[in-house]
């Protein structure tokens, strides 16, 4: 069993919802550098738009074309013309489920994470589920008005899109397309401008039969190919090692923003950020590393 895989299977098993990101009351302060960026964010962009071939000039941000046979399309890293850049991404769970847990008094944000990339000046993608967006609406507007950062659709609910998935729950095909635009729904609400039209699969599974029912929503899902292993780690060094021996130009890095199950992030984040750029390494986005 992977390293990945064991972090997913403890995940189910403890029911621990990896979730948040963003300021605690979702308010960048005056000397907060996100305030000149969030009065600079462009308008909205809606979930469908961009939709076109990779390279091709089109108004919003870049998608794949769909796969063979209609299906929704996988990017997992940029290509050769990426050069040495590397787009770091964070997912911000929260499942369907977790409300009473929210209710009590539970918390899954990680401020200090959010304001070290801005401080480091780190451009981002944040993988957020719609649920966390109606539990924290202030922070996901602040996160989606600040252009250092997008965020980027990980399901409504956080339940499955295929069977045996670590045992998550499922999502029956014929409400998956609806489950991803809930999502985009619950962003629209909060106020979030900088939306893509991304989707990550819930713990990464998926099918052929996922990408068929995933069409209508019109995106373009976005795996990775270094995995931190931050997810319940202790040693923010090791998760450093993990994600720097395995960048290479045009990767994609996925990692968690919580401090409940992923508490040494931020510790890693600040270790691999100047390593990285010592290496010559340049932050993107991931609509930025689509574009190669």
């Amino acid at each position: 069993m992977t390293r990945y895989v064991r972090v997913l299977a403890a995940l189910a098993v403890l029911s621990v919802a990896l979730t948040g990101c963003g300021d605690g009351d979702g308010k960048p302060s005056a000397a907060d550098p996100a305030a000149a960026r969030s009065a600079a964010a462009s308008a909205s962009a809606s979930p469908s738009s961009g939709a076109g071939s990779r390279g091709t000039a089109v108004k919003g941000p870049p998608t794949l074309a769909p796969a063979a046979g209609g299906l929704t399309p996988v990017f997992e890293r940029g290509g050769a013309a990426a050069g040495k850049t590397v787009a770091l991404t964070f997912d911000a769970d929260m499942t369907a489920d977790q409300g009473p847990r929210a209710a009590s008094g539970e918390r899954f944000d990680n401020p200090s994470l959010i304001a070290l990339l801005r401080r480091l000046d780190v451009p981002a993608t944040v993988f957020m589920t719609g649920r966390w967006a109606e539990e924290y609406p202030t922070q996901a507007k602040e996160i989606g008005n600040d252009p250092l950062f997008e965020i980027a659709n990980h399901s409504y609910s956080h339940y499955a899109f295929t069977a045996d998935c670590y045992g998550l729950p499922v999502v029956g095909e014929e409400s998956m397309a609806s489950d991803v635009q809930r999502a985009f729904t619950a962003f629209q609400k909060a106020g979030a401008h900088n939306v893509v039209p991304y989707f990550r699969f819930p713990g990464g599974c998926y099918d052929d039969k996922a990408r068929r029912a995933l069409a209508p929503a019109k995106v373009t899902a976005v795996q990775w190919d270094v995995i931190s292993g931050d997810a319940f780690a202790t040693d923010a060094e090791a998760v450093a090692r993990e994600v720097l021996t395995g960048v290479k130009p045009g990767s994609l890095v996925v990692m968690h923003c919580t401090r409940s199950a992923a508490p040494v992030t931020e510790d890693a984040v600040r270790q691999i950020v100047p390593e990285l750029r010592k290496r010559g390494y340049r932050f993107v986005k991931v609509s930025e590393l689509m574009k190669h």
